[in-house]
């Protein structure tokens, strides 16, 4: 099969691992790289010999390019997608997908009425430690899911981020950052989000660059970073979730946990590929492995895209789409607009999963002891 040709646009800290990865993919070719620093997208090209340096006017205009890789900052995500389309390009970008659902939404519709493909991360849930977690729910080792919990708790990004000044920014925040990972597990897990209620809150103001040519530099602070809530979930689950940039000290919270009627699953972090399933059965005292559905790497990203482009040969909805993009969106969403509120927020939006597991179903052996 000819390799798709793909091009980049956005060539800052998260190129590198996308770059890396696909030097060898078999089913995409990155022909071109563009930045609005051209100085920045020279110097990718030349690490990861890449034969052409485009401004983003002259990659989009490109007609051998079938494909855009959309690593721009999240207040970009949106408008780069929907000129990516707009040159009958299909297009996959970082999270979140827009900073707006009216955006988001756009480039959904967008795609659809082009015929296009839109994909975004994260692309972790194909990894085996959610996909493991999955499979173990679908045999029934928990029984029927009834509850969750899930936390993100850490200090915010300035420490080490040489430019977080964007994490701070409306689209920004623990929930714009790192809510797409453990919202993504969650449906992968649970199904399709109902409604949210929440509190949302700027806990702490005062923040300053701790790395880098602008260390001590004052960060303004114009979105929530410590939101708490409650995720009722349509098949009935409820979900505890906490995200923050608060946590100046230690947090002994598990990242996600999944409660059935038959016993626990603890599920590793989603910001991760792999980590071990953790099972502990209604009766025991003592914690099980759950055997991988299949083995992953520790940084596979770029997985979705290359799904993506497998699904777009075989004409097939893909995993890491734009409508289970946009149902997370939609959700991160919800927990500002019931703080705001004060009310329940129904999601419009739903998601059907068409993920699968790869173990094989002669399997029958799930778990070890631990």
């Amino acid at each position: 099969m000819e390799k798709m040709k793909a091009g980049i646009i956005g060539c800052g800290n998260i190129s590198a691992i996308y770059l890396e990865n696909l030097k060898t993919n078999p089913y995409i070719e990155v022909v071109a790289v563009a930045d609005l620093i051209r100085e920045r997208a020279q110097e990718r090209a030349d690490e990861f010999n890449i034969a052409n340096v485009y401004n983003v006017d002259e990659l989009l205009q490109n007609d051998e390019i079938e494909l855009v890789l959309n690593l721009t900052i999240p207040g970009s995500h949106a408008m780069t997608d929907l000129a990516a389309l707009e040159a009958g390009k299909h297009v996959y970008a970082e999270k979140p997908l827009a900073i707006s659902l009216e955006d988001g939404r756009k480039v959904v519709e967008l795609a659809e009425e082009k015929g296009l493909y839109v994909g975004s991360a994260p692309d972790t849930f194909l990894g085996s430690g959610i996909q493991t977690a999955r499979k173990a729910i679908e045999e029934g080792l928990i029984g029927k899911p009834i509850a969750a919990t899930s936390f993100f708790m850490g200090g915010g990004p300035e420490a080490w981020h040489p430019d977080p000044e964007f994490f701070y920014m409306a689209g920004g925040g623990p929930m714009f950052d790192m809510g797409p990972y453990y919202l993504t597990a969650l449906i992968t897990l649970l199904g399709p989000i109902r409604r949210i209620s929440a509190s949302a809150g700027i806990q702490i103001a005062d923040r300053k660059v701790g790395s880098g040519p602008k260390e001590g530099t004052t960060l303004r602070v114009e979105t929530p970073t410590h939101l708490a809530g409650t995720i009722d979930f349509a098949d009935g689950a409820i979900v505890t979730m906490i995200t923050s940039f608060d946590i100046r000290g230690a947090s002994d919270l598990p990242r996600i946990e999944i409660y059935g009627t038959a016993g626990t699953l603890s599920v590793p972090d989603p910001n991760f590929f792999n980590g071990e399933v953790k099972l502990r059965r209604y009766g025991q005292d003592t914690w099980e492995t759950v055997q991988p559905a299949f083995e992953s790497g520790h940084n596979e990203r770029g997985i979705g895209l290359t799904e993506m482009v497998e699904s777009i040969r075989a004409g097939r909805e893909h995993k890491a789409s734009g409508k289970l993009a946009y149902h997370v969106l939609e959700a991160m969403h919800a927990f500002q607009r019931s703080s705001l509120e004060g009310k329940h927020i129904h999601l419009e939006s739903t998601y059907d999963s068409v993920v699968t597991t790869n173990a094989s179903p002669s399997e029958n052996e799930t778990v070890e002891s631990h």
